[in-house]
């Protein structure tokens, strides 16, 4: 086997290469790239004296800083596996995930550990680290850990164990699952993250997403964090993220659908501006037209907006951006591009069934819609701790390649280009047919009173009745009027003529870590209610 990378030594050839260029940027503090790579071995060095072992895992739970930053690539050159956890998923998510990672140590902040003791999270934790003010608990602080670092020999990084971290998706469509991170997955996906957009050390960055900061700081960019609630994407505060990104002429912007669609629509209200940006990011979910459009009209012209596609086990896996969008046009579903650089995509037959084995008697014809999986470097190895999942998610093929399953819904053109047509789970199946949440809602959609909708069926598979949701724009009223106008539209086109039912919804309910995911399942339960309540009546 080969030696495995570690992904902390990204850091430490930026220090090398620019050691004065500032690495992090957090409320008025700053670091530069000699001293983030110092800390890091220091607290790596602190972290094996207090008791981290190779391959220990160790819980992160510290807010986005300068010392989450440190914390993370320490961690992972101390050889800890670390468990990520979007703090957005709730309690009782984050209590169950912590359950089943078991993590041996937590590092947290002060708050963290007051949940930790309080809710009785991650019972089994030996080693408990503050970040911050330490309170009524034991185990060391930040300051502690340096001063056990100060003169100890720093860990080795060729004997770091092949297992960084376990990072958890969002649960937005079921249970949250803790997808295995190694050190090589984590370095392909920094390389084809650099490759493809170009990325050159020394700029600014304002990332909106944790990840995605570590990514960007470990190819040298300067990362200015904003002050905002990253569970919250939505209700970042625009003009303070437009004045950031103009204070420090930054090139690139990351954030979720949710968070650039607040930022577009503040630039549309305002005539705000955002004119050093050479790029925008936004992953999470499908991106619309609108969105692009909105914050295009912020950057200067032929500033690309990309949009990649991929998910916690599988990330990046294909890209497409706004101008190459805008000249396909409306389509079946939601075009996410072609395949990264690196990565194999394919769509296979639907079925809810585990596929131990790949063939090529899985594929379906260009134009079919299928499940979409993928091969590459970046396709995490398993779950952890879930063989269940592994089955069903997971397929063996020759010489040990193995493909993800995405669980989503989607087909290729001649082009090669991929379609999204929504989650797997979502797909619609009555007695007519099946239908696609994506295509479908694209129709209504359409109609500008529409801000979203969501299709969701009721009753038993092969039977279920569909049923559309629709949130209106802001300034819209529902009206007997306006349902008849969205029934007509449905009735036009032959994928959406079986919607007979339409109800209205103030606000969907949506994961909490990208504000975009719909929460169809809890809308397919309000429809139960409600067509019992119009049977009843």
């Amino acid at each position: 086997m080969s030696e495995p990378v570690n992904i902390s030594t990204l850091i430490a050839g930026c220090a090398a290469a620019m050691p004065d260029r500032p690495a992090v940027i957090h409320n008025g503090r700053s670091v530069t790239y000699r001293g983030l790579e110092t800390d890091v071995a220091l607290l790596a060095a602190g972290l094996a004296r207090a008791g981290i072992k190779p391959g220990m895992r160790a819980a992160l739970m510290v807010t986005p800083s300068i010392e989450f930053v440190a914390l993370t690539f320490a961690l992972y050159r101390a050889g800890a596996t670390t468990v990520l956890i979007d703090p957005g998923i709730g309690l009782g998510n984050m209590k169950r995930c912590l359950a089943e990672a078991r993590p041996e140590a937590f590092v947290g902040i002060p708050k963290a550990h007051a949940a930790r003791l309080l809710l009785g999270w991650a019972k089994g934790s030996r080693l408990n680290i503050t970040a911050g003010r330490r309170w009524f608990w034991g185990g060391p602080d930040l300051a502690e850990l340096r001063r056990l670092g100060a003169g100890a020999p720093a860990p080795d990084p060729a004997a770091t164990p092949e297992t960084a971290s376990i990072n958890f998706t969002s649960g937005s469509t079921g249970a949250p699952k803790g997808a295995v991170y190694t050190h090589a997955m984590f370095a392909a996906q920094a390389a084809m993250l650099k490759d493809y957009f170009g990325i050159e050390p020394g700029a600014f960055s304002v990332p909106t997403f944790p990840l995605f900061a570590l990514f960007d700081v470990a190819l040298g960019l300067t990362i200015v964090i904003p002050d905002m609630d990253f569970t919250r994407p939505a209700a970042v505060d625009p003009a303070m993220l437009a004045g950031l990104i103009n204070e420090h002429k930054a090139v690139q912007l990351f954030g979720s659908p949710a968070l650039i669609d607040t930022l577009g629509r503040y630039g549309a209200a305002g005539g705000a501006a955002l004119p050093s940006l050479r790029r925008v990011i936004s992953c999470g979910a499908p991106v619309s037209a609108a969105v692009i459009e909105r914050i295009s009209k912020m950057l200067e012209p032929g500033t690309p907006v990309y949009t990649p596609y991929g998910a916690t086990e599988a990330l990046p896996v294909a890209c497409v951006s706004g101008e190459e969008l805008a000249a396909l046009g409306p389509g079946r579903g939601v075009c996410v591009g072609r395949s990264w650089p690196g990565v194999e995509t394919f769509v296979i037959k639907i079925t809810d069934e585990a596929i131990p084995e790949w063939s090529d008697g899985l594929l379906v014809k260009d134009g079919e819609i299928g499940e979409i999986a993928v091969k590459g470097p970046i396709v995490s190895p398993c779950y952890f701790s879930r063989p269940e999942s592994d089955a069903l998610a997971k397929i063996h093929g020759p010489g040990g390649e193995l493909y993800h399953r995405m669980g989503d819904a989607g087909w290729k053109d001649r082009e090669g280009r991929l379609w999204f047509c929504g989650r797997k789970s979502h797909r619609v199946t009555t007695a007519e047919g099946t239908l696609f949440t994506i295509p479908c809602e694209a129709v209504f959609n359409a109609h500008s009173a529409v801000r979203r909708s969501a299709l969701v069926g009721v009753g038993p598979a092969g039977r279920q009745t569909p049923v559309l949701f629709v949130e209106l724009e802001k300034g819209a009223a529902q009206s007997p009027a306006l349902t008849a106008e969205l029934l007509a539209l449905g009735a036009a086109q032959p994928q959406t003529s079986g919607i007979k039912h339409i109800f209205f919804h103030p606000g969907f309910p949506v994961d909490i870590r990208h504000n975009a995911k719909i929460s169809r399942e809890r809308l397919a339960l309000l429809a139960a209610r409600l067509l019992g309540a119009g049977a009843a009546a």
